[in-house]
């Protein structure tokens, strides 16, 4: 059995994520706790308010939703009664027994798995500590649950059987090899919107997507070329043909998934922003070096697109933990690629100039690894940017430091 736990601001998104599963018939909801009357006639509204009734109790506690997921293998016997007492088992070990929340299990994969819909908000207003729940409780009672119900253990294994996607090497393996793999796996893993966005996540990957200049035969064909990129984001080795991997991510096919992928990515839009509002409210000053790399630890890739003079124009954001894509102006003006830049506090300087500005002689392997963050933020700083109006960031205070001195670094 492995179990995923993801915390939220809003137990509606999680809802309607299932709410939607039932209605196309991939889902059911199989039980339900602290819940009065017949479950199966409250529609969606209701069993919302059940828990807004709850976390009202302490409108303080912003983090207030779970989302849990309990996967098993395809080999698991499980009928109705014995999900029943693993899912009940498994709440009052990690200290949920006492909480309503709502089982939806999930039919539309090849392995079961339920998802659980819960608050941490007590009866009595108080708040159940959340922090390290994976590794102080979850662990604990995965392991219990396995031995005692006979289970496939989780160690070893992922969430499901498909392949770990590892970054683009040149030159550690066959290059078509390489491309497809990758290729493959972010085409059918990932929701992205758009041609930008699906060539993002691809680059976090260290891969490209190539439709050629306007003017170019491959253009006009709506072909594409797949490459390897290098650490400084150039192109190397052969690049491959659309139409040479199996799974055939043309031009074509990939437009038929961007509809459905953009409805689908929508109940990750807050969780993303969440991340990002994180990383700004965790820091008093933060270049946007800084700002990737933090944003990397959570495992989360920015991806600040440029023109060809080397000027930033675009940024979308790449979430690897729920596999969704978006564009910084999907989360509004201030989470554009242009305000952000401003908020940096920083020059847009062109990548072609940068060599020539003294003092920066950064490798592009060190650019990305070098976080430029100063002392914990006491106010968040984002709360108080969209406060404002739309024309522009006030700049954030930096104390310059004395010479001789190393700037401190806090993640």
């Amino acid at each position: 059995m492995v179990a995923k736990i993801v915390s939220g601001k809003n137990i509606r998104g999680i809802l309607i994520y299932n709410e939607n599963k039932v209605e196309k018939g991939d889902a059911f909801l199989s039980m339900a706790s602290g819940f009065a009357g017949d479950i199966d006639k409250l529609n969606l509204a209701q069993k919302a308010e059940r828990f807004n009734k709850r976390t009202m109790l302490n409108p303080s506690v912003k983090t207030n939703a779970l989302h849990i997921s309990l996967n098993f293998h395809p080999s698991d016997q499980l009928h109705s009664e014995k999900l029943q007492r693993i899912v009940s088992e498994y709440m009052e070990q990690i200290g949920f027994g006492e909480q309503p929340f709502l089982v939806y299990l999930h039919e539309d994969t090849h392995h079961p798995h339920v998802h659980i819909a819960t608050t941490n908000i007590r009866s009595d207003g108080s708040r159940i500590d959340i922090h390290g729940i994976g590794y102080r409780l979850s662990e604990k009672a995965r392991k219990s649950i396995e031995q005692k119900y006979e289970l496939i253990v989780a160690e070893g294994r992922l969430l499901d059987n498909s392949p770990r996607i590892k970054p683009a090497i040149y030159g550690e393996g066959p290059t078509k090899k390489t491309i497809s793999n990758i290729v493959t796996a972010v085409m059918k893993q990932y929701r992205y919107g758009s041609f930008p966005e699906f060539n993002a996540a691809l680059k976090a990957f260290n891969i490209t997507a190539n439709r050629g200049t306007e003017d170019s035969v491959i253009y006009e064909k709506r072909g594409l070329l797949y490459s390897i990129l290098d650490e400084n984001g150039n192109k190397v080795g052969i690049p491959l043909k659309a139409s040479g991997i199996y799974a055939k991510p043309t031009l074509d096919n990939l437009e038929k998934r961007f509809d459905k992928n953009a409805k689908e990515r929508k109940i990750f839009r807050v969780e993303l922003k969440d991340k990002i509002d994180g990383v700004f409210e965790g820091y008093q000053s933060i270049t946007k070096t800084g700002f990737e790399f933090a944003l990397k630890e959570i495992g989360v890739t920015a991806d600040f697109r440029r023109n060809r003079e080397g000027r930033i124009y675009g940024v979308t954001f790449i979430d690897h933990g729920t596999k969704s894509v978006f564009n910084g102006s999907d989360f509004g003006k201030a989470y554009s690629a242009a305000a952000l830049t401003r908020s940096f506090g920083e020059r847009d300087i062109p990548v072609k100039a940068i060599g020539k500005i003294p003092g920066k002689h950064f490798s592009a392997k060190e650019t990305m690894e070098k976080s430029h963050l100063e002392s914990p933020r006491k106010t968040g700083y984002l709360d108080m940017v969209l406060s404002r109006s739309d024309q522009g960031f006030m700049q954030p205070t930096v104390k310059k430091k004395k010479r001789g001195k190393k700037l401190q670094q806090n993640l």
